[in-house]
C-alpha cells in the first residue's frame, strides 16, 4: 500500500514535466508563424519527453497489474493517455528534425 502511495506521488510530481513535453512545439519558428526550418533539433522536446515517457510508461504497467480496484485502473488509463500525448509530440519533433528538407538545409 505504501508503494502505491509513492507511485501516485511520483506521477503527480511528474505531471508538469509531461505537460511541458506535450505543449512544446516541434518547430519553434512555425509556432511563431514563420515558415522556416528549426535546425536546433528535437532536444528541447526530448529533454522533457524522455523522462515523462519513462515515468508514465512504468506507471501504466505497475498500476495495470494492480487492477483489483477501479481507482488503479482509471489511473492506469490516465497514464496511457499522457504517455500517448507525450509520445505523439516527441515523434513529431523527431520527424521535423530528420525530415528530407531539414537534413539538406541544416547539414
Amino acid at each position: 500500500m505504501r508503494g502505491l502511495l509513492i507511485l501516485y506521488l511520483i506521477l503527480v510530481a511528474a505531471l508538469p514535466v509531461a505537460i511541458l513535453a506535450t505543449v512544446l512545439p516541434a518547430n519553434v519558428y512555425r509556432a511563431q508563424g514563420i515558415e522556416a526550418l528549426d535546425c536546433d533539433g528535437p532536444a528541447s522536446v526530448l529533454l522533457f519527453a524522455v523522462p515523462a515517457l519513462l515515468i508514465y510508461g512504468a506507471g501504466t504497467i505497475l498500476l495495470y497489474r494492480r487492477r483489483n480496484r477501479r481507482l488503479h485502473l482509471v489511473a492506469s488509463l490516465c497514464c496511457v493517455l499522457i504517455f500517448c500525448s507525450v509520445g505523439w509530440n516527441a515523434v513529431a519533433a523527431l520527424r521535423e528534425s530528420y525530415g528530407a528538407s531539414s537534413v539538406e538545409a541544416c547539414a
